[in-house]
């Protein structure tokens, strides 16, 4: 092992990496707890504000008299309304990230949360198709929160205690994902719901303002939280003085200053981004599928269950994935290290997909019976075991930042890339759903076929990743 005594850094040096200096292994710091809660309760707003809708957002389309009444059209806009939100993130996360980088995570944050609760707000008072576009692309727009949370978890943890502090975040995502849906399918159309409650003329004009109104309520929450207690995590920049006033060639380089797009493009920062995207655009695709596919009728292909099913389905879902990972996600990952628990995820999407033709087949043969609903578990636990790719994922690209004051940049690089992504997934396979059933494609289950060969070939890119994460890579050489 060689000892390096400079401390010189460029874009090729992984974020954090320092030498090893002794065999003995580094004890665990402490978490700031306040900070990671402060976080957390960030990220919860997240998939509240996303997934309240799914229970919810296929009848809603079909209540709009654009389809003509053909329910076979549904998962055209649905998946439509559902990409709109990540193609316009996609438009400004990245710029969002790298002024964080500048002026501070915190102003960054509350300007995502206030404009999350603004467009939920608007989302509920919708009442056309083209409302509802303007409101999922306004929250997108304002929305640069999730490329600069995970910097934050970054910049609060270090080496020796970022297996913890980032397997609290699929946690956090897995309980909103809980609450979220069934929030979405419990207030939807409260006026039928609760009618001694909401009997008047406003909730029957309004049906899913209610679960909107609660969603942008707990954001509001999570405003007055960080603006009062969260504590900025960006140090102000110390620039170093020039060389000389005589210098013509160039001025000393700020090691902690931001550094310019270009430079961020390393090889760890594209091979860990690349396998993020993978991630997310299959995870995106499951998570629009299978609730078209829950809440088609069994005669096109699908389960025909209602909303309230559905989100109750998926509150389970989020709440087993939530405890998984908490008991066992650290253990799982020091045991068997970071590339082969992404990896073993990854595996998990092919046999997902196969699955749902199954589903649908036994359905059609005899009914949404024990066997039925046997398999629709199996499927949900096989997603719960799956998630555990994404504490991974996040660790290789926090450590792949070229240095400490890019770490905002690479991750809004991370998430725009993904955005875009988790664009073009939902409107994708929903609309692969309607036509393999309109067109009778493989028998209706084309789009089967088609996302888990895409499955298989998101494997090949996970091999091009190191067995540990970039920082102890370096410092092991």
């Amino acid at each position: 092992m060689t000892t390096h005594n400079s401390t010189h850094v460029d874009e090729e040096t992984p974020l954090l990496a320092s030498p090893v200096e002794t065999s003995t292994k580094r004890q665990a710091s402490p978490l700031p707890k306040l900070q990671i809660a402060i976080v957390l309760l960030l990220q919860l707003c997240e998939p509240l504000t996303s997934q309240s809708i799914y229970p919810y957002i296929n009848q809603l389309v079909s209540e709009l008299d654009i389809t003509g009444g053909d329910e076979r059209k549904v998962g055209y806009y649905a998946g439509l309304i559902e990409s709109l939100f990540f193609a316009t993130e996609a438009l400004t996360v990245l710029q969002w990230s790298r002024l964080s980088d500048y002026i501070g995570r915190k102003p960054v944050l509350l300007t995502g949360l206030i404009g999350s609760s603004l467009s939920m707000l608007c989302f509920g008072l919708s009442r056309s198709f083209w409302t509802l576009v303007i409101s999922r692309c306004l929250c997108g727009l304002l929305n640069g929160n999730i490329g600069v949370m995970k910097s934050v978890m970054g910049e609060l943890t270090d080496t020796s205690n970022r297996a913890e502090g980032f397997s609290l975040m699929p946690v956090v995502w897995a309980t909103g994902a809980t609450l979220g849906p069934l929030m979405g399918g419990t207030l939807s159309n409260p006026h039928k719901r609760f009618p001694k409650v909401f009997n008047n003329k406003f909730w029957r004009d309004y049906p899913y303002f209610l679960p909107c109104l609660a969603t942008s309520s707990f954001v509001l929450v999570a405003i007055a939280a960080t603006a009062v207690l969260f504590k900025e995590t960006v140090p102000r920049r110390k620039r170093v003085a020039s060389v000389s006033s005589e210098t013509t060639l160039t001025d000393a380089i700020d090691q902690d200053a931001p550094l310019p797009l270009r430079k961020i493009l390393v090889r760890p920062v594209i091979i860990s981004v690349a396998n993020y995207v993978t991630l997310a655009f299959l995870n995106i695709i499951l998570n629009a599928l299978l609730p078209l596919f829950f809440a088609m009728p069994v005669e096109i292909g699908g389960l025909g269950f209602s909303p309230p099913t559905i989100g109750y389905l998926w509150g389970g879902y989020g709440a087993a994935t939530g405890i998984f990972n908490i008991l066992f996600f650290a253990k799982i990952l020091r045991r068997f290290g970071e590339k082969r628990v992404f990896f073993f995820g990854m595996t998990i999407f092919a046999p997902t997909f196969m699955l749902m033709p199954v589903m649908s087949i036994c359905a059609r043969t005899w009914g949404v019976g024990p066997l039925v609903w046997s398999l629709v578990i199996f499927v949900l636990f096989l997603m719960v075991v799956m998630d555990i790719s994404y504490g991974s994922v996040f660790m290789y690209v926090t450590a792949s930042a070229p240095n400490r004051r890019s770490l905002g940049a690479t991750n809004g690089l991370s998430q725009m890339t993904v955005s875009i992504a988790r664009a073009i997934g939902p409107a994708l396979s929903t609309s692969m759903f309607s036509y393999s059933v309109q067109r009778n494609v493989l028998g209706g289950y084309g789009v089967y076929i088609f996302m888990t060969i895409l499955s298989l070939l998101a494997l090949v890119i996970a091999t091009f990743l190191p067995t540990r994460v970039w920082e102890e890579n370096d410092a092991q050489k």
